[in-house]
């Protein structure tokens, strides 16, 4: 279903109130349903500029446990107290702008009407009431609008923009069959890598990697086993690319292999995010800095903010590669506002491949 097949023709009825998603208390050690509350909230009236946006999906990322301990110090995102609601990516569509309301005439900013889609940051609401500048148009750039909830572009830029990828090269991807791992391993094998590695602790995901997301061969996290030795086996002659969503041992183990002049891209650091002790804002980890001169490896950290040039790129190349059949989006859909919780409890616990999304019922 294209977005422009999924968008009304008629406006969409404006509401009096929404229901949110907030966190009920700190949670001691990892979040669990219990730590949140789903609240209604009256919707407020709409400034001049303002737009009012249903939201149809949100997406649940694991940051959130970061975020829900007070977020870390230079952080794209701010720390949620108890009270507060979550907040994420999110898609929707225009239900009514402040100074037009919900007839229809025009949506948002000039030229956008109400059933419009858009994306914006105001996930874990039903409704969410977003400042002029605040939202993106998604037009139909993509085949189904869930799909802009994709984590691809950030493994896109990674690769494209950071690491360089060149033909041929050899790719290692920890945490493969996460919401950025199974896209990246596709989008390496598009982009030309020669080998693509990843890792996961879930044997059936680790099928799935090798079957359907781009990867040559997935290593298995289990106890008592050297990772590095592993992925020497899986790498005879090194890595070139490190793409990293874990950190700790993963990135020990990257520079262990590394052939000279690998380029490794931080994008995430689970191994603290998602560990049972502390509060997920800390992710420390020893690593030989000899090696990283003797081989002259770099390391460079990213945000999904930092290389805004690559989204529009991204997506235009992943509707093709969409239509064509060329990658996939491996993602898991979880209905309701009731079920959200339930959801980022879920991801957490690892539970799904790919990105997990709500689906808004209101």
């Amino acid at each position: 279903m294209s977005v422009a097949e999924s968008a009304p023709s008629r406006a969409l009825p404006a509401p009096r109130t929404s229901r949110e998603v907030r966190l009920a208390a700190f949670p001691d050690g990892l979040p669990r349903p219990e730590h949140f509350e789903v609240v209604e909230t009256e919707i407020p009236p709409l400034a001049e500029g303002e737009v009012l946006v249903r939201n149809r999906y949100f997406q649940v990322f694991p940051a959130l446990r970061t975020v829900i301990a007070g977020g870390v110090e230079g952080a794209p995102f701010p720390g949620v107290r108890p009270g507060e609601p979550l907040f994420g990516a999110a898609v929707g569509q225009i239900v009514a702008r402040g100074d037009v309301g919900a007839e229809g005439r025009s949506g948002g900013a000039a030229g956008h009407r109400a059933g419009e889609w858009v994306s914006h940051w105001l996930g874990w609401r039903e409704y969410a009431v977003i400042p002029a500048g605040g939202y993106t148009p998604l037009g139909d750039v993509l085949p189904d609008p869930a799909a802009h909830l994709s984590q691809g572009a950030l493994g896109y830029a990674a690769l494209s923009r950071v690491a360089g990828l060149r033909s041929g090269e050899t790719v290692f991807v920890s945490g493969g069959a996460g919401a950025v791992g199974s896209m990246v391993g596709q989008t390496a094998r598009l982009l030309g890598a020669g080998r693509v590695i990843g890792t996961t602790g879930s044997a059936v995901k680790a099928e799935r990697m090798t079957a359907d997301l781009g990867y040559d061969a997935a290593i298995l996290r289990e106890p008592g086993t050297s990772l590095a030795a592993r992925l020497a086996e899986a790498a005879p002659d090194g890595i070139d690319v490190f793409v990293d969503m874990v950190g700790g041992e993963q990135l020990r183990a990257a520079i262990e292999v590394a052939r000279p002049g690998a380029r490794f891209v931080l994008i995430g650091a689970l191994s603290g995010q998602l560990a049972e002790r502390g509060n997920g804002a800390l992710a420390p980890v020893e690593i030989d800095s000899f090696q990283l001169i003797v081989k002259r490896i770099t390391m460079h950290g990213i945000s999904g903010l930092d290389h805004p040039e690559a989204n529009e790129e991204w997506n235009r190349r992943f509707g093709e590669w969409l239509r064509s059949g060329e990658i996939a989006f491996p993602h898991v859909r979880i209905a309701g506002m009731d079920n959200a919780a339930r959801a980022l409890y879920e991801l957490i616990d690892g539970q799904h491949l790919g990105s997990v999304i709500v689906e808004v019922q209101a």
